[in-house]
């Protein structure tokens, strides 16, 4: 089956439960299966070892969802009287099923043999344990492992319901279908000095700070560059931006350096440094040098160190092998969010809260903890499990059961939204991922900043979205060059499961739209962590993705946070409202400059010329903004910023950018203006 034919498909079965429900939804309702679509378009294993323990998450049907998701909204609401009135728990149990109806579910869960683990703080959710076989039962469903481009998720293949009447008090389950978070980072493509990239804190100096080598003048100026081959003809002539002409430097963005592109530095000047509040970092594993690691960053950094006074790991699930973290990738994960998030706002207290496991429903069980827990206003989520045109309605709905509540506590649980672009999917919608596509959570794209050519002491910032077109290839010119297209960019696009929230309605097509807001991702302008591998601390520069424009996002929220002196809420509502020009709007530059890379290849047929956009023709989708530039040595590329697949940079919202990355104390000021 073709991707375009795979997209109509899904397209149309998702279109029957998002469009089925009134416009004053934000969460579409399942009126006849839950079994995901996308089971169908993908090869089957077969079914789940039924001896196979997993734990699920059942959500129980409110007492009046429609006055719930109302009472939620009302609080996002400038005009309302108790906008910014945040829920407590007792104001939440007022919309919790009965005890008698609780009780129900958990004995149909108890008679199947599934044993519980516990309640949420409000009676909206029970989380039970058993066994695969145990879930089928208790549930009339057969659950199946199913493979896609080497990734495994399980799902249930009959439409699954709770037995007896039980089955009528459930609204959605998390943990029949699972698919594997999955962290977000992203490092850049080889360097000309691949010793740059790691550097041991063994070789530094005591005290000398960073290593000597990034720099943010990451272009230089318009240059001319003659490649040749091992033969007369074709030979070429580039012209334009060079990116890393020294090969002795790494473009990175050191934390001073990335606090004063963001306008932080009068942040900080006016006493506003996150001070009061507490950032929440959701994890999976955790590794044993966490905090070690992050205070040599930090000592390095000259920012605060982290001891028990303003830093603390929590386990809910109880603490996993932290091997498996350093196997797993989570590691670096967690370094990049720690490290980062506190170089934003250096005041903030942080928590990490380590789930035991990277399936979807223990990490929504992370969330609920801390929304249980009340353990911050701002919660980091650097993760996705699978885009939403292939996650099923059970999984679908149970993070935004899980989200809202949150919301309603006014707490900003925000997301990133990926790092492939549309992931193949194509105009119109884009391939917004789950969770980040919850009307109740925050989504957070990417960006690159770039140094302007033509202004040193200015930078631009573009949406990110990195291509490459190879010029030469085994000592010879490409002729024609070879456009290898797309290698890392921000996810975005419109969700063929939600409805548009109330705070979205400005905005086109009839889906949730993600992302709401951006910040720095791009591995290519990226940044540096300290992490130890092989027991050794080193320095390693080049990280970016999504994982790293969210902590860097929930930084910032902290500072408004402490600004308004009490919580803000969910971050998407408040940034949706604001007068244009409220976030620094991302803004597509263009390739009718002469400093974009343009060439002229000669061969036996004589001489043809490539503009700027003839050398990304394939990948452009009618969009003319980007920023391109030649980069040495051989095998010489054109790298391009800002060409991030079908999804496209515009003045207002877009779905790479949403509607711009925050700057400064003018953010900081517009976001807490209503604010009660």
């Amino acid at each position: 089956m073709t991707l375009q034919r795979l997209f109509r498909t899904l397209t149309i079965v998702s279109s029957i439960a998002l469009f089925a429900v009134g416009s004053s939804s934000t969460c579409a309702q399942v009126a006849a299966t839950n079994v995901p679509a996308a089971i169908q378009l993908f090869q089957d294993l077969g079914p789940v070892d039924p001896s196979t323990e997993i734990n699920i998450t059942v959500h129980l049907k409110l007492s009046d969802k429609v006055a719930f998701d109302k009472a939620v909204d009302a609080l996002y609401d400038p005009a309302s009287p108790t906008f910014h009135h945040w829920m407590t728990n007792s104001d939440l149990k007022k919309y919790a099923p009965t005890d008698e109806q609780r009780q129900a579910v958990r004995q149909e869960l108890e008679n199947h043999g599934l044993a519980i683990l516990s309640t949420d703080a409000i009676g909206f959710s029970i989380r039970a344990h058993g066994t695969i076989g145990n879930v089928e039962s208790a549930f009339h469903t057969d659950i199946h492992q199913f493979q896609r481009n080497g990734k495994t998720f399980r799902a249930n293949v009959r439409n699954a319901q709770l037995s007896a009447e039980a089955g009528n008090l459930v609204s959605s389950v998390a943990g029949l279908e699972s698919h594997r978070v999955q962290p977000l980072y992203a490092r850049a493509l080889t360097p000309r000095n691949p010793k740059m990239q790691s550097v041991p804190l063994s070789q530094l100096a005591k005290g000398s700070g960073f290593p000597a080598g990034s720099t943010t003048q990451c272009l230089s100026a318009s240059a001319t560059n003659k490649l040749k081959g091992n033969t007369r003809l074709p030979v070429a002539v580039y012209t334009g931006n060079v990116y890393m002409e020294n090969e002795d430097l790494i473009c990175d963005y050191l934390p001073a350096q990335l606090q004063a592109a963001l306008g932080l530095n009068q942040v900080y000047a006016a006493g506003i440094n996150g001070a009061g509040q507490t950032i929440v970092l959701v994890e999976a594993y955790g590794y044993p040098t966490l905090e070690k690691d992050a205070n040599a960053f930090f000592k390095m950094a000259g920012l605060p160190q982290l001891d028990s006074s303003n830093f603390s790991i929590l386990y809910p699930q109880g603490e996993p092998n932290p091997k498996l973290g350093i196997l797993t990738g989570w590691n670096i994960e967690m370094a990049i969010d720690l490290q980062w998030a506190h170089t934003i706002a250096p005041g903030a207290n942080i928590v990490d809260v380590v789930a035991a496991g990277e399936d979807s429903e223990s990490f929504q069980n992370a969330v609920t903890y801390v929304a249980d827990n009340q353990l911050g206003n701002q919660v980091s989520n650097s993760y996705e499990e699978d885009v939403d045109l292939y996650a099923g309605p059970l999984e679908e709905t149970s993070w935004d059961d899980t989200i809202e509540v949150a919301s309603a506590k006014g707490i900003s649980v925000n997301f990133s939204t990926g790092d492939s672009g549309d992931n193949g999917v194509g105009s119109p919608l884009g391939a917004p991922g789950v969770p980040s596509n919850s009307p109740h959570g925050t989504a957070v794209g990417g960006t690159s900043i770039l140094n302007d050519v033509l202004n040193p002491n200015s930078t631009v910032t573009t949406g990110w979205g990195d291509n490459v077109t190879v010029l030469d290839s085994e000592d010879q010119v490409a002729d024609p060059p070879i456009q290898e297209g797309l290698f890392g960019g921000g996810g975005g696009g419109e969700s063929v499961f939600f409805a548009k929230p109330s705070w979205q309605q400005s905005l086109p097509g009839k889906g949730r739209q993600t992302p709401d807001v951006s910040a720095l991702a791009d591995p290519q302008t990226g940044v540096p962590i300290v992490i130890t591998v092989d027991h050794a601390q080193e320095v390693e520069f080049d990280w970016g993705g999504t994982s790293l424009s969210c902590p860097i996002f929930t930084g910032v929220w902290a500072l408004a946070n402490q600004k308004a002196g009490s919580s803000l809420g969910q971050a998407a509502p408040a940034i949706a409202a604001l007068p244009y020009g409220g976030v620094q709007d991302v803004l597509p530059t263009t390739d009718s400059t002469p400093t974009n890379l343009t060439g002229v290849i000669t061969d036996q047929n004589g001489s043809t010329t490539y503009s700027a956009s003839d050398l990304f023709s394939e990948f452009l989708y009618g969009n003319k903004g980007f920023t391109s530039a030649f980069w040495p040595p051989s095998p010489y590329i054109d790298i391009g910023f800002g060409l991030d697949s079908s999804l496209t940079v515009h003045h207002g919202w877009d779905n790479v950018t949403g509607f711009g990355t925050p700057y400064g104390i003018a953010f900081i000021n517009a976001v807490t203006a209503n604010a009660k």
